[in-house]
């Protein structure tokens, strides 16, 4: 199994390779793991849902939506809520907090990753405040489309031992240089492209 957005099996169907033939099996886990990474730098995401709650750390400023019905904390995707904490605080004193909800409304049961805290008729805190929020961190699943992408870089990648310079030609066609973006990629994972990356 590839490290990444597809599977080795379907890697080697891409490419025309035999499912059973091991002898490249470095090489295509290198190039799955490289288009995924190169997806996430893209994005400004990560697809890929982390397998325990890890903690990270948001100063409220700038990272609010004030809303009539609270405000709004802005973090990153959140895949499940399996271990979620919100804490408030700043230093190593945090206290639990209660009476928040997470938005959008049924993102998870739509496939899609939580990306705000909402704390109904409240605030963050501001200043030296922080909020640490335990999570696992990702999307609920890999998008079809994010798959689909990486699977195309991954076979560019792959095939790109085989132009070197960025050159590749054919009988049919001649010379040809290979485009700095896989336009097809940039279509699938667009939608996706948090603002200020991409």
């Amino acid at each position: 199994m590839a490290e990444g957005y597809g599977t080795l099996a379907a890697l080697k169907e891409r490419l025309g390779l035999p499912v059973n033939d091991e002898s490249r099996d470095s090489a295509l886990d290198g190039a799955m793991a490289a288009a995924s990474q190169s997806i996430d730098r893209a994005t400004g995401r990560t697809f890929g849902l982390t397998p325990e709650p890890v903690s990270r750390t948001y100063n409220p400023r700038g990272r609010v939506v004030y809303r009539d019905d609270g405000d709004l904390l802005l973090v990153n995707d959140i895949g499940s809520i399996t271990g979620l904490v919100v804490e408030t605080g700043s230093g190593f004193s945090f206290s639990a907090v209660t009476g928040f909800e997470t938005a959008p409304d049924n993102a998870l049961l739509d496939d899609q990753p939580i990306t705000g805290l909402l704390l109904f008729h409240g605030s963050w805190g501001y200043g030296t405040g922080r909020v640490r929020v335990t999570a696992r961190f990702g999307w609920p699943s890999v998008p079809g489309d994010i798959a689909e992408a990486a699977l195309i870089q991954a076979a560019r990648l792959y095939r790109r031992k085989d132009s070197p310079e960025g050159v590749t030609g054919s009988a049919e066609w001649g010379v040809v240089r290979l485009s700095r973006r896989d336009p097809d990629v940039w279509n699938l994972i667009e939608p996706y492209v948090l603002p200020g990356f991409g």
